[in-house]
């Protein structure tokens, strides 16, 4: 055999999917106004974080047939903040299960990302966007207009997909 044909490695099972962790919320500029408070405020929340994509190993799962036809999966989004200081509640994971022994290369198959050899092993495929802030914090004694809130922070996203492959 030549050297290149030993370096190759052989794949039982292969698939290609594309991942999007979850952007995070936008932040809400809110003004408090009530009749008898004296000096109101911003009292606008943050947004919150999106959801992360997540590779899990499990012993239970012996073939990629699940990533075969479906190959787009998205975390979830987190919620727009709201008035009277709420945060938005933060986007869901997505965990994606996976055979014991698979592993996570790029579309190109040059760089390895994981090798999921152990039942539970997880890989943290893409972190999901911040939430955007309702504003700046006004120091003690400081007033401040309610303004804008801030637009939240984009999650990451794999433009060029990953190859998963599972070895026997």
């Amino acid at each position: 055999m030549t050297k290149n044909k030993d370096k190759q490695m052989k794949f039982l099972d292969k698939a290609k999917i594309h991942i999007k962790a979850g952007d995070g919320g936008n932040g809400s500029a809110s003004f408090r106004r009530e009749k008898y408070i004296e000096f109101g405020g911003p009292n606008g929340g943050d947004g919150g974080r999106g959801g992360d994509v997540v590779f899990r190993a499990v012993p239970n799962v012996n073939t990629l047939i699940d990533y075969r036809y479906k190959t787009h999966f998205a975390a979830g989004r987190g919620e727009n903040g709201m008035g009277k200081m709420r945060t938005g509640a933060s986007g869901d994971t997505l965990v994606l299960l996976v055979p014991t022994g698979t592993v996570i290369l790029s579309e190109n198959e040059e760089i390895e990302y994981a090798d999921l050899n152990v039942d539970g092993m997880e890989y943290l495929a893409a972190r999901g966007g911040n939430g955007g802030p309702n504003k700046p914090r006004p120091a003690p004694g400081e007033r401040w207009s309610a303004g804008r809130g801030t637009n939240r922070c984009p999650a990451t996203e794999t433009d060029c997909g990953y190859r998963i492959g599972w070895i026997s």
